[in-house]
């Protein structure tokens, strides 16, 4: 779990990282417009129940954006094929620079993200990567922030895959949390 927070006050420009967490781009649709992001029966049912957990505990729900949801399609994949598991990007650099990529942190005076992986071999669920999430505290802190307004979720499953994974079959999840304004 990650959680970035960029503040701009004049020129000043404070940056704030607690865990480890990506970033996206693009700016996000109005509530009630289409993000136009196609999503997979898994990753829809994980959005349901995130937003089902955040309604339980009196938040707002979180709406898909197709540019954190790009950033997060983007992580899984690499994760899954160079077999590492981190927030950390492939060569190193933070997820806060790789979000960056993709939500535009520009225009803006609030900027804040975060991030929650989760994989399993041979495969996962919505409700089991919600359990798992919930269960500690620093992803729980994501799940639960009032600081979030919008969501992009990856989850990619591969028959083989190497690293970390030790070659067997895994389904990986990347949700990414943000805020703009």
């Amino acid at each position: 779990m990650a959680r970035t927070r960029v503040l701009r006050l004049a020129p000043v420009l404070a940056l704030v990282l607690a865990c480890a967490i990506p970033l996206a781009a693009n700016a996000a649709p109005r509530q009630g417009q289409s993000t136009g992001v196609a999503i997979s029966t898994l990753e829809s049912g994980v959005l349901a129940d995130i937003n089902a957990i955040r309604r339980q505990h009196g938040l707002s729900t979180l709406r898909l954006s197709a540019p954190l949801t790009a950033a997060a399609r983007q992580h899984s994949t690499s994760m899954a094929f160079k077999g590492y598991f981190s927030h950390s990007s492939a060569d190193g650099s933070s997820f806060a620079l790789r979000l960056r990529h993709y939500y535009a942190t520009t225009r803006y005076r609030n900027w804040a993200i975060g991030e929650n992986l989760v994989w399993a071999s041979p495969d996962l669920d919505p409700a089991e990567a919600l359990r798992l999430w919930m269960n500690s505290p620093p992803h729980r802190a994501n799940l639960l922030s009032s600081d979030y307004r919008e969501i992009g979720i990856s989850a990619v499953h591969v028959a083989a895959a190497p690293g970390v994974y030790g070659g067997n079959e895994v389904t990986i999840i990347t949700t990414d949390f943000g805020s703009r304004g």
